[in-house]
């Protein structure tokens, strides 16, 4: 690790304890409740895909083929509460209506394209580490009488 990686780490958790500040738990902490909300898998994938361009209902239903229809009415609206998406409805008969990132939303998209390659990055090394982990479990352990597994 370079002395500026360890600067960018030590920057990074000093301004998650200044957000926690004044927070005795971790429930009460207004990141929490961001990254509750932008960090869970259908709100990630919907950014992802209203990047492109805006979609109707049903043309995001078919982009996300495993979302079911509730799930997509809700997590839209989540987005929409906190002011990532935009729920736009044109006066036609019958009317239509499209959902397309806000300027906020389209603020999330370097920080999460960045989480992205890192995950494109790494996940030969996560995948590796899901195996011994797993492989591990599945061995008995036995502690010794030092403490040690035997």
């Amino acid at each position: 690790m370079t002395a500026a990686t360890e600067q960018d780490d030590a920057r990074l958790v000093e301004r998650l304890r200044d957000a926690r500040a004044g927070h005795d738990e971790f429930s009460a902490c207004p990141v929490r409740g961001v990254l509750d909300q932008i960090g869970d898998k259908w709100s990630t994938l919907i950014v992802i895909t209203l990047a492109e361009r805006p979609f109707r209902f049903g043309e995001l239903r078919r982009a996300l083929a495993d979302i079911s229809q509730r799930m997509l009415t809700q997590t839209l609206r989540d987005l929409q509460r906190d002011g990532l998406v935009e729920r736009r409805v044109y006066p036609t008969v019958p009317p239509s209506v499209d959902y397309r990132l806000t300027p906020l939303g389209r603020s999330l998209l370097g920080p999460l394209g960045a989480l992205i390659r890192w995950a494109d990055e790494n996940h030969g090394a996560i995948r590796a580490a899901r195996l011994d982990f797993d492989a591990a479990s599945d061995q008995p352990r036995t502690w010794t009488a030092r403490g040690e597994i035997g």
